[in-house]
This record gives structure tokens, sequence and C-alpha cells, in this order.
């Protein structure tokens, strides 16, 4: 009896160990297969994780490069912007100056056309003391310069081109040898010959009279027929007959 107890009991002690050594096992595979799940968890969590730290760096590089790219464009505007602060102020000050000028040529084109007339006036004197060669034609370009002076439409800067010029035709009578026909009082028609200011002379058509003005007297002084020839030929020169040549020719005194 006692060795079939303790037979049941080994028997049983055996299978009792045996179901404690396979439950162990189950436990252990359980255990295992959890590590590995967690690990594989971890892994995928591992590999995530450096994703998303590439792609943040690739962000941030981008970031970076295009601040780099802003930074370089602001100091170029800023320099842009300085030299445009230059450019404005330097326009600035040109447009006081012109601002000033302005204000001057306002005033000189209020003063522009008395000064015209009184320079007019006194080319009309001039004239009437002058030798009196031409003096229609000189008369009636001081009328048509008096008459444009007088137009609104006229320009200040027109009226004083228009005076200048008189006056340098006038200077032009100084510098040059001259002839025309003209009437002597008694209505002769004559060749007048005009050298300059120093001196006006007139010729009959048959040259067998010649004479000279006296500016000083007024009027025509008949000459000798030793100036004959030298008015004849100056009257030639001013018509190019012949080459200029040198006259021998009589001056009032007090005249050159």
């Amino acid at each position: 009896m006692h060795k079939y107890v303790n037979t049941i009991f080994l028997s049983t002690f055996l299978s009792f160990s045996c179901f404690i050594l396979a439950n162990n096992e189950v436990n252990i595979e359980t255990s295992m297969e959890n590590v590995l799940e967690v690990g594989r968890e971890n892994q995928e969590l591992s590999a995530s994780s450096q994703d998303k730290i590439d792609a943040t760096e690739k962000q941030t590089d981008k970031i970076i490069n295009e601040y780099k790219v802003v930074s370089k464009q602001v100091e170029g505007l800023k320099l842009y912007n300085a030299q445009k602060r230059i450019q404005i102020q330097a326009q600035l000050d040109l447009m006081d100056k012109l601002d000033e000028q302005l204000v001057q040529v306002v005033v000189m084109q209020r003063q522009i056309p008395p000064l015209a007339q009184k320079m007019l006036e006194t080319l009309e004197t001039f004239v009437k003391l002058d030798t009196p060669f031409r003096l229609e034609e000189r008369r009636n370009r001081i009328d048509l310069v008096r008459a444009s002076l007088s137009k609104p439409k006229v320009t200040a800067s027109e009226q004083v081109r228009q005076v200048l010029e008189a006056y340098n035709i006038e200077a032009e009578y100084g510098r040059k040898i001259d002839t025309y026909e003209d009437k002597l009082v008694d209505g002769t028609v004559v060749n007048i010959l005009v050298i300059g200011r120093i001196g006006m002379f007139y010729q009959t058509l048959d040259e067998r009279d010649s004479g000279r003005w006296n500016n000083e007297l007024g009027e025509w002084e008949d000459l000798p027929n030793t100036y004959r020839k030298p008015i004849r030929d100056g009257i030639r020169m001013a018509k190019k007959l012949i080459p200029t040549d040198m006259l021998l020719m009589p001056v009032v005194k007090g005249e050159v």
C-alpha cells in the first residue's frame, strides 16, 4: 500500500513538474516574442524619428539658405537706397539752384524790353549823327525793329536778337567798301563810294565830277580832278571789277 502511494505521488510530482516546465517554456516564448515586438516597434519608431530629423535638417538648411539670399538682397537694397538718397539730394539742390535762376530770369525778362528799346534809340541817334550813306535803308531797318518790339508775341530774346543784328549790320558797314547809285540834292545821278567810316565820296556817271561828304558841315564838297581816278578805282573795287588795292583818298581831319 505504501509503495503504491509513493508511486502515485512520484508520478503526480513528475506530471506537475512537466506541467510547470511546459508552462515556463510557453511563458518564455511569449516573453521573447514580446521583447522582439517591442524591439521592432522601437526600431520603427527610431526609423520614423530619423526621417523626421532628416526632414527637419533639410527644412532648416532651406531656411538658412533663404535667409542668406534675403540678407544679400537686403544689403544690396541698402546700398541702392543710399545711392538714391545721394541722387535725390543732388536733384533737390539742383532744383533750388534752378528756382533761383528762374527768379533771376523773370527779373531779367522784365528788364530786357526797356533795355532793347533804349539800345534801339541809341542806334537811331548814331545813324543820325553818322555819315549819311544808305540812309533810307538804315532808317527802314530801325523802323522794322521798333515795330517788332511793340508786338506782344515777340519774346524778349527775339527782341534782343533783332536789336543786336541791327548793331552788327551797322558795325559791318565800317569794315567794307560799298558803292551804290543815288541822287544829289539837285537831282544829279551819281555813284556813291563809302570806304568804311573813313569817308563817303561821289562821282558822276560820266566820271567828270567828284566830291566828298563833310560830316562836320553836313554837305558835299567838290574835289579836284586829281581824285577822279582814285574814286573811280574805288567804285570798281567795291563792285569787284578790279582787285582791291591801295587808294589815295582825301580825308576830312578828325574822321580817322
